[in-house]
């Protein structure tokens, strides 16, 4: 029987979760594996020779004959010539339908329960390094920053029976388009989004304060401007804290998108004073972030850190307000792609007709250590 040629992003991310032996071989320009990676992953740098059409390319390679390999480009072309070379090699090859833009959609997740029983499950996007939590309390179920595509969530909540009461964003993101609005459509649950006047379609506002109870647990929104103005970071059980784009394990969030020099600073220095505001909380808490800036494992291992551990290893958090600012304005990382059509998209609530795969294609740059 003829062997298909490629693989779906689906099918290799369900090898991966289920950690079936596969060796997966990126072929694409150096410079663009250093942004992005598929976790586990080998480099092979004869991306040059491929297109221009040279053959046995892969003779000398060290690629394993007894596992199947995955070939990785960044859009699913110059794979398949890889692929095809590996299989006149006799190796078992498939390429990756769609490239490293389709593995943006690809996902895995690390589970724990906090003291009183409250589920937290990190659902990772790791071929974009964003970060949502579903919390689980009795049954019932508070979705944080959904990234995906909302039947990621409703199936999850589906199967183990729970019922999704509430869903909630820490900001209006600018690195992908929130599944938030669609998710509650399709669930039932109530919206509720930060307060603010520039979101056209209706939700229930989040105020500095505001609770909301989901079985035995409670949820405290707390205010934490910065990264945008109206950024919250939101308390589970006084145990746990769920910071979104302002606090992350290993840096700060970024002050500047859409602002000029000059706003940027005032959110810089806005920043400065929420994350003064979080240092004050105990250091027992376990900070969970909205984003990494590295691909995630199919390793089940939380991204999280106790306060007190990112207070010492986060340098910035050391500095006055003057050093701080002065800090992240000189290590402002590179602009997302796309990030003011995808803010638009974000305060419209809809992206009918667009390609979301290439619009949120990139690297993760909302951090700054």
């Amino acid at each position: 029987m003829k062997l298909k040629k490629t693989i779906a992003v689906t099918e290799l991310r369900a090898l991966l979760e289920n950690k079936i032996p596969v060796q997966i071989l990126d072929v694409r320009p150096k410079e663009e594996r250093e942004e992005w990676i598929i976790p586990g992953s080998i480099f092979v740098d004869v991306y040059d020779q491929l297109k221009s059409g040279e053959k046995d390319l892969f003779s000398e390679a060290l690629i394993p004959k007894n596992t199947p390999v995955i070939t990785v480009c960044a859009a699913g072309k110059t794979s398949l010539i890889a692929m095809e070379q590996l299989r006149k090699n006799g190796i078992e090859a498939y390429s990756l339908d769609g490239g490293m833009r389709a593995w943006t959609s690809a996902w895995n997740t690390a589970t724990t329960v906090d003291r009183l029983g409250t589920t937290i499950m990190q659902i990772r996007r790791t071929g974009k390094g964003c970060l949502s939590y579903l919390l689980e309390s009795k049954g019932e179920v508070i979705v944080i920053d959904a990234s995906l595509d909302a039947a990621v969530y409703s199936t999850i909540a589906n199967k183990k029976n729970w019922k999704i009461k509430y869903v909630i964003d820490t900001h209006i993101h600018a690195d992908h388009f929130s599944r938030g609005k669609e998710l509650a459509e399709i669930s039932g649950a109530s919206l509720y989004l930060p307060k603010q006047r520039a979101i056209a379609y209706p939700f229930n506002p989040i105020q500095d304060g505001t609770m909301l109870r989901f079985g035995d647990a409670v949820l405290e929104a707390i205010h934490t401007p910065g990264h945008t103005h109206e950024s919250y970071s939101y308390s589970v059980n006084d145990e746990s804290l769920f910071t979104g784009d302002t606090l992350f394990t290993e840096g700060v969030g970024r002050p500047d998108l859409k602002a000029t020099k000059e706003i940027a600073k005032e959110k810089a220095s806005l920043l400065y004073q929420s994350l003064k505001k979080i240092m004050s909380l105990k250091d027992t808490l376990n900070i969970y972030p909205g984003h990494t800036s590295n691909p995630v494992p199919f390793d089940e291992l939380l991204i999280s850190k106790k306060l007190q551990e990112i207070k010492h290893k986060v340098a910035v958090l050391q500095l006055n307000e003057d050093g701080f600012v002065a800090s992240l304005l000189k290590k402002i990382p590179e602009t997302p792609p796309n990030y003011e059509a995808i803010v638009q998209l974000n305060l419209k609530g809809e992206a009918n007709g667009v390609d979301l795969i290439e619009l949120e294609a990139g690297a993760n740059r909302c951090a700054i250590s």
